[in-house]
């Protein structure tokens, strides 16, 4: 599991990972995080490249991807974030770690940048996938400080430029905030989660959302009638859910493991009085 967050609860967001038991199964539980020998968290990869455009504002949002790429023409395995390079609110770029065999190599540019109007000079929460040929991206743009959220749509034939058009996915009255896709048999199944920036108690449809295409389209229409899978209920260590990524449990086939991030509050007096959690949620296919 590749995950974000601040070792001590400061400073700018790094990547890092977690794991199961060696053998053990898809769980919602037991997992550890990466620790050195002194039992330090343990970043992914140094800002060595990347610090001018993710370095004070950090890495957020993960993403894991293997496809080709075209124009070093080989596999490759990714994992792209959004950075930040003045400070954790943005505005944000999304780019990509890469796997070298022995490391995750950070790059000294971002992949992917806010180009149209409608984006508003910030884009993040990249999910992607690599099919037929292309490295696919559902994403988000604009800025949550103004709940003002489009999700956007682009592709790439080799994941870090030439991406072509950037166009609206889902409109921000929708306010989705993620849209993370995997391929099942013949079919493509994806988690979403509409979220509730503004004050007050949020709309029933504040939550995660399920839905299935025959292709990876990038038009919402082509993914058929979405099913509610989570509300905005207040659990305690978290109200709300975003950032969803679906694992299946291949041992029965049906059963799915949908992790999502949440939040709660806490007493910090400060200018941020919550805290991040995880979570997931144990289902059957809807």
């Amino acid at each position: 599991m590749y995950l974000a967050g601040q070792a001590a609860g400061y400073g700018p967001a790094e990547l890092y990972s977690a794991s199961l038991m060696p053998g053990a199964p898809l769980s919602a539980t037991g997992w550890k995080p990466t620790r050195d020998a002194d039992g330090r968290l343990t970043p992914l990869a140094g800002r060595n490249a990347s610090r001018t455009w993710d370095g004070n504002g950090g890495r957020h949002c993960p993403s894991y991807v293997k496809g080709w790429d075209a124009r070093a023409r080989r596999w490759v395995e990714r994992i792209y974030y959004a950075g930040a390079a003045e400070n954790v609110w943005g505005p944000y770029t999304i780019g990509f770690l890469e796997w070298d065999g022995e490391h995750w190599v950070d790059q000294n540019e971002p992949a992917f940048i806010a180009k149209e109007e409608w984006e508003r000079g910030s884009v993040y929460e990249p999910n992607l996938i690599y099919h037929d040929g292309k490295w696919k991206m559902w994403y988000v743009a604009g800025s949550n400080q103004e709940d003002y959220l489009v999700q956007g749509y682009a592709e790439s034939e080799d994941g870090r430029s030439g991406w072509g058009a950037h166009d609206p996915f889902a409109p921000p009255e929708m306010k989705m905030f993620d849209f993370c896709v995997r391929q099942r048999g013949d079919s493509f199944n994806a988690v979403f989660a509409r979220v509730w920036l503004a004050q007050g108690t949020p709309p029933p449809e504040t939550g995660l959302w399920w839905c299935r295409a025959e292709k990876p389209s990038r038009r919402l229409s082509d993914w058929g009638q979405a099913v509610q899978i989570t509300t905005a209920e207040d659990r305690g260590w978290h109200s709300g859910a975003w950032k969803p990524s679906i694992a299946w449990d291949d041992e029965s086939g049906e059963r799915v493991f949908v992790f999502f991030d949440g939040l709660y509050r806490t007493s910090d007096p400060g200018p941020f009085p919550f805290a991040f959690t995880l979570g997931c949620l144990e289902m059957t296919l809807p």
